[in-house]
């Protein structure tokens, strides 16, 4: 049986046993700080693009104004980010992750010299 999850309107199923931990198509485990360090970067790169968003707002209610508005509403930027990218994100984590492993398995080979043998 499989681990997905039916979404009415989505093209394709959602698997529960990859979301969130690693790439789609991997085939080695991926190293609990490689995961953190792209999500992590998601994260950031959610943060950015979520600020402007919420720059343009009045708010009478949330934090009352102010200059308690302007402390605490990046803050507060940064956890839904956070949130975000814990939660599946939008795949800029898993583009990371690939990225880092495949870097990772790379081979560095030595120049040849120019008579053919190893440098």
């Amino acid at each position: 049986m499989t681990d997905a999850i039916s979404l009415a309107g989505a093209p394709l199923p959602i698997s529960t046993a990859t979301r969130g931990h690693g790439p789609r198509d991997a085939g080695a485990p991926v190293p609990p700080e490689v995961r953190r360090a792209a999500e992590e970067f998601e994260a950031v790169f959610l943060s950015e693009m979520l600020a402007p968003m919420f720059e343009a707002l009045d708010t009478d209610g949330l934090g009352g104004g102010g200059t308690g508005e302007q402390i605490f509403r990046p803050m507060l930027v940064e956890r839904y980010a956070e949130s975000i990218a814990r939660s599946g994100g939008v795949g800029i984590a898993d583009s990371i992750v690939r990225e880092l492993m495949r870097l990772q398995e790379a081979v560095i080979v030595e120049p040849e010299a120019a008579d053919g043998a190893a440098g």
